[in-house]
């Protein structure tokens, strides 16, 4: 089942972006910055990596988006993630948070919810270990039900959502969406989405995007010119439904080139970069696996 209108499904946002190159700022992962930028490239928009304390508000005054990844966190960031962060918002613009480690790492997690204290994000994007340690500060219930506390940055087998926890994961998740007023989008073999009281589940994809470095941050900055692109009063929950699924399509056809070339990791980034810069809203349109779910309660919506 496809969500939302045709326009935020699949026949304009991309070609949004490429229209108005909305300017994204990233402070994120120094080990992915590269690929972040080249990959908004791709898409059609601009990158700017900046953090510094002096020029992250007048970086945040001429952009149109900001992506705070924790990836390498570090101390004097934070305030910088801050001060962008606040200045973005105020001037109606979105902000994409991935609360990277959050899951297992305190410093993290502190960080994660200083930041939703003071920043109104419009997306909260996580493994299901990170967007639990979220929701547990939340003071919602049902995280304690959900998944283990994750070891390292990234989620494994243990954190896979199932048919079993699928209800109980859309309704911490719809808590926590709630409670900040954003989107919130878990990652993994499939990808979560929650939006106050819609939901869905994007089955785009492939296991190569987690045998990289930096496929999560590569889909927030995505993620982030999605949304700047698609401008004010557009439908948050379809335009961020079409652009995880069109992030997982470009994974799905830089997989098939690998097994046309027989291309290893190496290879796969380089056709990642590649389809995303082929990448057309009707092809992402044909290919997107996007089912419509009850927030509170697995199943399609009637």
């Amino acid at each position: 089942m496809t969500v939302g209108n045709e326009r935020a499904m699949g026949t304009a946002v991309l070609a949004e972006v490429r229209r108005r190159r909305p300017l994204i700022h990233c402070i994120t992962n120094y080990v992915t910055a590269g690929d972040v930028a080249n990959l908004l490239l791709a898409a059609g928009a601009s990158p700017v990596m900046a953090e510094g304390l002096r020029e992250v508000e007048d970086i945040a005054a001429v952009s149109q988006g900001l992506v705070l990844n924790l990836g390498t966190l570090k101390e004097q960031t934070v305030d910088a993630m801050l001060l962008a962060g606040t200045r973005t918002a105020a001037l109606g613009h979105p902000v994409v948070l991935d609360p990277v480690g959050a899951g297992s790492i305190a410093f993290r997690r502190e960080t994660a919810w200083k930041i939703l204290g003071q920043v109104p994000c419009a997306l909260i994007r996580g493994n299901a270990s990170e967007i639990r340690a979220l929701a547990e500060l939340a003071g919602d219930e049902t995280a304690s039900l959900v998944h283990r506390r994750g070891g390292g940055v990234d989620a494994d087998g243990r954190d896979a959502v199932t048919e079993e926890n699928e209800s109980r994961t859309l309704a911490l998740m719809q808590a926590l969406s709630r409670r900040m007023k954003a989107a919130v989008l878990m990652t993994g073999q499939a990808d979560l989405l929650v939006d106050g009281d819609r939901a869905c589940r994007i089955e785009n994809g492939t296991p190569m995007l987690g045998r990289i470095t930096g496929s999560g941050c590569m889909m927030d900055g995505f993620l982030a010119a999605c949304l700047a692109g698609s401008g004010v009063g557009a439908d948050r929950f379809s335009v961020l439904a079409w652009g995880a699924a069109a992030f997982g399509v470009c994974g799905e056809l830089a997989e098939e080139r690998c097994r046309e070339t027989g291309g290893g990791t190496g290879s796969f980034r380089m056709y990642l970069m590649d389809a995303m810069s082929c990448l057309t809203d009707s092809q992402a349109a044909r290919r997107a696996r996007i089912r419509e779910l009850d927030p509170i309660g697995a199943g399609k919506r009637g």
